[in-house]
């Protein structure tokens, strides 16, 4: 059937020409889903949806690699393999080009990323165990005594926005959650360059690797090209030389410029300045102020319909209720179970319980009462027999 989410839409051109589906009054296309859907067109790279909202590019590329720090932290604590922590970090860095940073705590989502990615490479974690990991490294920096994270009323919110969270992720992704990892890759393109045995080169390109899912590349560029990118850099550090004549990369299907803006990503991961993630995100809520503040202002006016478009995220993660449906959030007693309801039910239960118990007496003194009433009167009895 045709997606109708709108990063699959964007990321490539999915429909299949000659073939579909008549459903009412409507053809349905095919849809074609493949690694390569996981790239995002440039046009939708240049202008990201946190930027419409007032949050800077410094900002937003300092958030989306603390927030990756973040995750990478967690997954060791929660001893998940490499590829489980690299599947949350693109998992997150594709969910902000679909929605802001200004409407979504990017805590929350990096949860949710951590649980999904979790469930998705088959070592599955519970989401207590990502709540607790991840109030620990909150808590954690200057303090030395740790203190549990409290099963209160706050603990059990944040459980149940990791949930929506996550419900959040999976729509806005459209389902596709494939993500092709260059760890295999690196090894194997060092293997036909013959440089496996070079530890060092192998370990360095592994980190360079490591180090490039804090960025966005995996959303702009190939597995494939991205391995090629990490071998390139290592060995320009290490000044290892490669096959030039022709280019090595060339056989690998990867481009100089490709390689070159990989490279100059990963460089510009140690230039940045060292921002926390706290400081970060008061700038987000900073801008949520404001655009809360800008939105009513025109809403007063009269022009938020014509000026200003309205935004696709509700303030919560779940979606809108359609009209006539019980809101989820609403708490009703109606329903509820109190004391004096109880009190009815085990009364009710007694009973029953009495009358059940009377019968069965009834029940089991019945031919003992029959036979004494024919001993006593044997008229009786034998017009009984007479009626047989």
């Amino acid at each position: 059937m045709q997606p109708t989410n709108k990063y699959v839409m964007a990321a490539a051109d999915l429909r299949i020409p000659g073939e579909g589906i008549l459903i009412g009054d409507k053809i349905y296309s095919g849809v074609s889903l493949t690694l390569d859907n996981c790239l995002l067109p440039s046009e939708r790279l240049l202008q990201s949806p946190s930027a419409g909202h007032g949050l800077s590019a410094d900002s937003e590329e300092q958030l989306r690699m603390r927030s990756c720090e973040m995750i990478q932290a967690a997954g060791i604590l929660l001893r998940l393999p490499q590829v489980a922590m690299a599947t949350g970090q693109i998992l997150f860095q594709r969910f902000y080009y679909c929605k802001s940073f200004v409407r979504h705590c990017a805590e929350i989502v990096a949860m949710a990323c951590v649980h999904l990615a979790s469930k998705i490479e088959e070592e599955p974690r519970r989401v207590r165990d990502v709540l607790n990991v991840f109030y620990h490294l909150k808590h954690s920096k200057g303090k030395r005594t740790q203190v549990p994270m409290p099963l209160d009323a706050n603990y059990i919110s944040a459980k149940a926005q990791v949930i929506k969270a996550e419900r959040r992720v999976l729509k806005e992704l459209g389902f596709c959650v494939h993500v092709k990892h260059p760890h295999k890759i690196i090894v194997m393109y060092l293997q036909v360059l013959e440089c496996e045995r070079d530890t060092k080169l192998v370990q360095t390109a592994w980190n360079y690797m490591n180090d490039s899912l804090r960025t966005d590349v995996f959303l702009r560029f190939s597995a494939e090209t991205v391995a090629c990118a990490c071998i390139y850099l290592s060995a320009r550090t290490l000044q290892i030389p490669l096959p030039d004549q022709p280019p090595w990369f060339l056989l690998f299907g990867a481009s100089e410029e490709d390689l070159k803006e990989i490279c100059r990503r990963i460089l510009r991961l140690y230039s940045l300045p060292n921002v926390s993630l706290a400081c970060l995100l008061k700038e987000v809520d900073k801008c949520r102020l404001d655009l809360d503040a800008c939105k009513a202002k025109l809403g007063g006016r009269g022009l938020l319909a014509i000026s200003t478009p309205t935004l696709d995220v509700p303030s919560r993660f779940s979606p809108a209720s359609k009209p006539g449906e019980p809101d989820p959030h609403r708490t009703t007693t109606a329903t509820s179970w109190s004391y004096p309801n109880v009190s009815c039910l085990v009364c009710f239960g007694f009973f029953v319980l009495f009358i059940a118990s009377w019968y069965l007496l009834f029940c089991s003194f019945l031919p003992t009462s029959v036979c004494l009433m024919c001993s006593l009167f044997p008229s009786v009895s034998s017009d009984f027999r007479v009626g047989e």
